[in-house]
């Protein structure tokens, strides 16, 4: 409330009402004698008045433009406790409940390793006539179902935050198992950050908006134990630094089942170093991201005879990319180069190959890491709010060593396309069309598969403050 001054309020209204008064005897005496010597002494007083008024409202004036506009505050600066105070109101930490309960079904026009029955994986398709024959299967599952748990912290080196995520899909020892199943634990704070999370060699944006789970074939897709650095992090640019847990896996090919190769184990002496750089404009964002590693093998039963024991070194490069094609379309694109980065991709087999030596008696035949070719190309497409289309293809090819089973994993293709509707924001329906197709290493055999997927996905987010 602004303050009253009472002495110059009084002043103005004596002023005003003296004005009045000596207004109405002017008009009274103009009927009279205008040359009465009262009359004009009073007219003296008047204008003396009207002068002081004039003197008051200059006053006034000079009062009201000294005072502060009303949008600041005329208190006195705040104390250093008061501005911590303030701060920690204005940076509360913040705890953030997701998830979505999904079911799928559908019908596999042909088949599949039943470990893998609702997800398309050419590397899990027949490598032989009749494998997991017959063909022709309806499935259900909720696999996809997930929860998680996102907190942020402030402190004075940065908002601490971490996440905790899994789902229902089991792989590994419970492949084909509705069971929990790892997916991040992760913390960062500033520029540093570890624990599982997705690895920087990978684009996540680079997943299409489709229903299959597993996704496209020829993309990198890893989640990986890591501490990474993360100098820049910018609306425009960001780079990432990481050191990542180790791992590989290798095929012993047409000598698989020698008993000289039981006694090869795998070894793991340095870590896997790996980056990403994006560049992020108003079209989209390119990013490169690349991995370099050490993959070593020790024979445990060398002999001055023979020495199985070897090394190789595994590197790839990846470019990725989202583009907006106006409002409503995005492009996703990735293509990925390398050596022994089989691990790292979305489905590919084995990172080590066995390849003959011929005319070295000790070591007649080493292991290489395989080079990998990887395709992603895909498009997001919304027809309205509430109707959205994703339509694309996938490729993965692998430069298989020269003693590989002819069976052996080469060459695997995915695509599909579908329609899904969002009646409310946070519901998902849809209906999808699947293809997947394996191609041997040299035995000339092929298998494709087809696919329709119906799925309901049901979405939810609670977040706190504290």
């Amino acid at each position: 409330m602004r303050p009253i001054h009472l002495p110059l309020c009084i002043r103005v209204l004596s002023a005003v009402l003296m004005a009045i008064f000596l207004s109405s005897i002017e008009t009274q005496a103009q009927s009279q004698d205008s040359a009465s010597p009262d009359l004009q002494e009073m007219k003296a007083k008047f204008q003396r008045l009207e002068q002081e008024m004039q003197e008051l409202k200059g006053q006034i004036d000079a009062v009201q433009q000294s005072r502060p506009s009303p949008g600041l505050s005329t208190a006195p600066p705040p104390s250093a406790a008061e501005k911590s105070a303030k701060g920690r109101e204005e940076n509360k930490s913040s705890i953030d409940l997701y998830g979505f309960i999904m079911l799928d079904s559908g019908y596999d026009f042909k088949t599949n390793n039943p470990d893998w029955f609702d997800v398309v994986r050419p590397t899990k398709l027949p490598s032989a006539p009749r494998e997991f024959a017959p063909d022709g299967k309806v499935y259900y599952g909720v696999r996809q179902t997930r929860f998680g748990v996102k907190t942020s912290t402030p402190t004075p080196l940065g908002d601490l935050k971490t996440q905790f995520e899994f789902e229902l899909f089991g792989t590994g020892v419970d492949a084909g198992q509705t069971t929990f199943r790892l997916r991040h634990a992760y913390g960062e704070l500033g520029q540093f950050g570890a624990g599982q999370t997705w690895s920087p060699f990978m684009d996540i944006d680079v997943f299409p908006n489709s229903l299959e789970y597993w996704g496209p074939n020829g993309m990198v897709f890893f989640r990986n134990l890591q501490f990474r650095w993360m100098p820049i992090r910018s609306d425009r640019t960001r780079l990432t630094f990481a050191v990542e847990r180790p791992g590989a896996s290798a095929d012993g090919g047409v000598y698989a089942d020698r008993v000289e190769l039981q006694g090869v184990k795998p070894k793991f002496d340095m870590p896997d170093f790996s980056f990403a750089a994006r560049a992020i404009r108003s079209w989209g964002y390119v990013q490169l991201a690349g991995i370099f590693r050490k993959i070593s093998w020790v024979d445990l039963n060398k002999s001055p005879t023979q020495d199985l024991s070897g090394d190789a070194f595994g590197w790839g490069l990846s470019l990725s990319s989202n583009l907006k094609f106006g409002q409503k379309d995005t492009g996703r694109f990735e293509v990925v180069y390398g050596d022994g980065v089989q691990n790292y991709m979305n489905d590919a087999p084995v990172d080590i190959g066995v390849k003959n030596n011929p005319g070295n008696p000790v070591t007649p035949i080493k292991g290489v890491a395989l080079p990998v070719l990887g395709i992603v190309a895909f498009l997001d497409h919304n027809w309205s709010d509430k109707f959205s289309t994703a339509i694309g293809y996938s490729m993965l090819n692998i430069e298989n060593s020269n003693a590989q089973k002819p069976s052996d994993f080469h060459q695997g293709h995915y695509a599909l396309t579908n329609l899904l509707y969002h009646p409310v924001p946070s519901v998902t329906i849809g209906s999808e069309f699947q293809w997947g197709r394996r191609v041997n290493f040299s035995d000339g055999f092929n298998d494709n598969d087809y696919r329709i997927q119906f799925s309901f996905k049901y979405d939810w987010k609670k977040g706190f403050e504290f």
